[in-house]
C-alpha cells in the first residue's frame, strides 16, 4: 500500500512537472516574440524617420522648382513682350505702305548707333553690346 501511495505521488509529481515545463516553454516563446516585436518596431521607426527626412528633402526641391518655373515664366513673358514690341516696329506704317503703293520703295534706315571720334558713323562704339534675351 505505502508503495502503491509512493508511485502515485510520482506520477503526479512527473505530471506537475510537464505541465511547468510546459508552462516555461510558452513562457520562453512568448518572450521571443516579444523581443522580434520590439525589434521590428525599432525598425518601422527607423524607417518612418528616414522617410520624414527624405519627405522634407522632397518638399524643399519642389519649392526650388517651383520657384524656378515662376521665374522661368517671367523671362518668358518679358521675352515675348521684347519679341511682340519687335515684330510691331517692324509692320509697316501707313505711309511706307503708300510709298509701296506708289511703286517707290522705302529706304532701308541705318540703325542710329553714337558716333565718336574714333568709330566713325554707323558703326559701334567700343563696348557696346546689343541686349540679348539673358538681359530680359
Amino acid at each position: 500500500m505505502a508503495s502503491l501511495m509512493l508511485e502515485n505521488a510520482l506520477m503526479r509529481l512527473d505530471g506537475a512537472l510537464a505541465q511547468l515545463e510546459a508552462a516555461a516553454r510558452r513562457r520562453v516563446d512568448a518572450e521571443r516574440g516579444r523581443a522580434n516585436l520590439e525589434t521590428e518596431l525599432a525598425l518601422m521607426q527607423d524607417d518612418r524617420a528616414r522617410l520624414a527626412a527624405e519627405l522634407d528633402g522632397a518638399t524643399a526641391r519642389l519649392g526650388d522648382v517651383e520657384t524656378a518655373a515662376a521665374d522661368v515664366d517671367q523671362r518668358l513673358q518679358r521675352a515675348m513682350n521684347v519679341i511682340g514690341a519687335v515684330i510691331e516696329r517692324a509692320r509697316p506704317t501707313d505711309v511706307d505702305a503708300q510709298q509701296d503703293a506708289d511703286g517707290v520703295e522705302p529706304e532701308d534706315p541705318e540703325p542710329d548707333y553714337p558716333e565718336t571720334a574714333e568709330t566713325g558713323p554707323g558703326t559701334r562704339e567700343p563696348g557696346f553690346r546689343e541686349p540679348g534675351l539673358r538681359d530680359l
